[in-house]
């Protein structure tokens, strides 16, 4: 028999999680029955947003359950074989998470083409994380040529992609992340046109001499300091796409930030949350152009990827440190 291992959830983390949160497990891989396949991991993704799944609360998405395999992207080769559509060698994409196998429908995994890019950029570039940069920023921001986009978490998968997208659009494009070494990526091989650095600079001064027309979209992934200071150079009519709030996901008790409604009032601005599965029906019209994009050197991408599934939890608890240059993934 094939044996799998798998992380679980052993406890719920209170703040920052610790290598404590996770339980490594080893079992034998289950046959698959009539309709489903198995596989053998090749890439696992770890994103910010399982730190909202770790905790027992209401959300957009289930809780992971103590003891339970922490869920989310990963890309295989199936192995095994009882689904009609699903043939041993195939390259797939699924959300069986944390495990070096398993066992599941073939419904619930989708093909990936080899010959479109690198099988991994399925769980980045041209999965889930371009998808949330194309979708927030076209949908939601609506950026037009000559504006100036504000860009948090930067030098983060999603970050750095949004701001290639702005300059596609001819926009003006600020980053803003917490590194030097990023912030030198985003300007010198991304093409950013200013960056802040907010771990060693004054974020209002800086922002103000990075912004000198002010902001007309920000594209929210951190929220916090840095998102109160972006607030206080909105222009007119701004649109905020609210992607996501790292800064916020350790913190055992909210911190009481300023009250920004009287001043997204006058100026008229929009926030809106979204969520990428929101437009899932649509990753095909997005695809295609992004990965035009690429083939014609408009837009890059970068992965961090830590080898050795047991390093799996480090390479999660990396990305609130601020580890990762783009898309953290996991090969094994």
């Amino acid at each position: 028999m094939t044996q799998k291992k798998r992380f679980v959830l052993a406890s719920r983390p209170k703040g920052m999680p610790t290598a404590d949160n996770f339980e490594l497990k080893t079992e034998e891989l289950e046959s698959p029955q009539e309709g489903e396949i198995s596989v053998e991991s090749l890439y696992v993704s770890v994103d910010p947003y399982m730190r909202g799944r770790m905790n027992d609360t209401k959300s957009y998405s289930k809780p992971y359950e103590i003891g339970g395999t922490l869920g989310g992207g990963s890309i295989g080769r199936v192995i095994e074989s009882r689904h009609p559509s699903r043939k041993v060698g195939d390259i797939v994409l699924g959300g069986w998470g944390w495990q070096t196998h398993a066992t599941l429908s073939g419904d619930q995994v989708s093909p990936i083409d080899p010959d479109l890019a690198p099988i991994q950029t399925a769980l980045g570039v041209l999965g889930m994380t371009g998808m949330t940069a194309y979708f927030g920023l076209l949908d939601i921001g609506q950026p037009k040529a000559g504006e100036t986009v504000v860009v948090s978490g930067a030098g983060g998968a999603v970050g750095m992609i949004v701001g290639q997208i702005a300059k596609i659009k001819g926009a003006r494009v600020v980053g803003i992340s917490g590194s030097e070494e990023k912030n030198r990526y985003l300007s010198e091989e991304l093409g950013f046109d200013a960056v802040v650095n907010y771990k060693t600079e004054s974020l209002n001064e800086a922002l103000a001499a990075a912004c000198p027309d002010g902001v007309d979209v920000y594209f929210d992934n951190v929220g916090g300091e840095v998102t109160d200071a972006v607030f206080q150079q909105l222009n007119s009519n701004a649109r905020i796409p609210l992607c996501g709030q790292i800064s916020l996901y350790n913190i055992a008790d909210a911190e009481p930030g300023p009250r920004f409604l009287p001043l997204l009032l006058t100026r008229t601005a929009l926030v809106k949350g979204f969520l990428v599965g929101q437009y899932q029906d649509r990753y095909s019209e997005a695809i295609p152009e992004m990965a035009k994009w690429m083939q014609e050197g408009k837009l890059k991408y970068r992965e961090n990827i830590i080898e050795g599934f047991e390093r799996t939890p480090e390479a999660f608890l990396g990305l609130f440190s601020g580890e990762n240059l783009g898309k953290q993934l996991v090969k094994l």
